[in-house]
């Protein structure tokens, strides 16, 4: 049986460091790396930032929305980015941010989680708002797979704080989400279950104390987030953070010594996830 996504996932990052790069082709970026913005110029960007930092970065996390708008053709070079990420021996987080009820949330995880899909990853992203419990079909796959799933908590986009801050029974959304992440892992003893908390947010606002999950924290570098005051914003947490940076890596290609070179400058975090 593979082993759990948590355990693979602590032995890469102690290996290569704990940065997360996102593979997000969008068309200001494909453009910039010198190619149209049609399917070869997603696969050529795509594929390229994998060949040339794959053996030097634990975790890969591929935007499907990059490729889902090329329709079939470009779900298959999603397909083909998955295997390069696993053949260069990183893990892969699909961002689809999935969320649904019953057989159709069964169908996303069968889909992602599974491992019998060329669209099988390491882990995914997924959405709690229909409700935490709406995901237990995801949560069961992933915990038999030794999969991962990060569930969106607090991000850092002005909109989300209208539902993620509300307050009901004395705790906050992203605090209830955080709590129910907390208690699957304890009753799996996996750790499987990750939370998506923004890096560009200047208060935490989250008790996250006990929390032995990973901690996906997007927006490093172009976005405005830095490593440097990860530590202070997460505290007690801050050995589980996994900082994940797209444009800030993607912008340096397409020369390889470049892009590797924004890798060593970003990886200087010095915890251990």
């Amino acid at each position: 049986m593979t082993a759990a996504y948590r355990t693979r996932l602590a032995e890469l990052t102690a290996a290569r460091g704990n940065l997360c790069v996102g593979v997000d082709p969008h068309e200001p970026l494909v453009r910039a790396w010198g190619f149209d913005y049609d399917l070869e110029g997603l696969e050529r960007v795509s594929r390229g930032l994998i060949e040339a930092v794959g053996d030097q970065v634990a975790v890969f996390k591929p935007q499907a929305a990059f490729f889902e708008c090329f329709g079939a053709a470009g779900m298959q070079v999603l397909a083909r980015v998955l295997a390069d990420i696993a053949r260069a021996g990183a893990l892969s987080i699909l961002d689809v941010k999935r969320g649904d009820i019953g057989s159709t949330m069964g169908a996303y995880a069968r889909a992602y989680l599974s491992g019998d899909t060329d669209l099988s990853a390491d882990a995914i992203t997924v959405s709690p708002f229909l409700g935490f419990g709406s995901l237990a079909p995801a949560v069961e796959l992933a915990h038999q797979t030794g999969r991962g799933l990060y569930v969106l908590c607090r991000t850092s986009n002005p909109e989300g704080g209208d539902v993620q801050q509300a307050v009901r029974g004395g705790r906050s959304v992203a605090q209830q989400i955080a709590d129910a992440a907390r208690a699957a892992n304890a009753a799996s003893g996996q750790d499987a279950v990750g939370l998506v908390i923004g890096g560009t947010l200047r208060q935490l606002e989250l008790d996250l104390h006990g929390f032995s999950g990973s901690i996906l924290v997007p927006g490093i570098g172009a976005q405005g987030g830095t490593m440097e005051a990860l530590e202070s914003l997460f505290g007690v947490a801050a050995a589980h953070v996994l900082p994940s940076a797209s444009r800030e890596v993607m912008k340096a290609g397409p020369q390889p010594e470049a892009l590797r070179s924004v890798i060593d400058r970003l990886s200087g975090y010095p915890r251990t996830h």
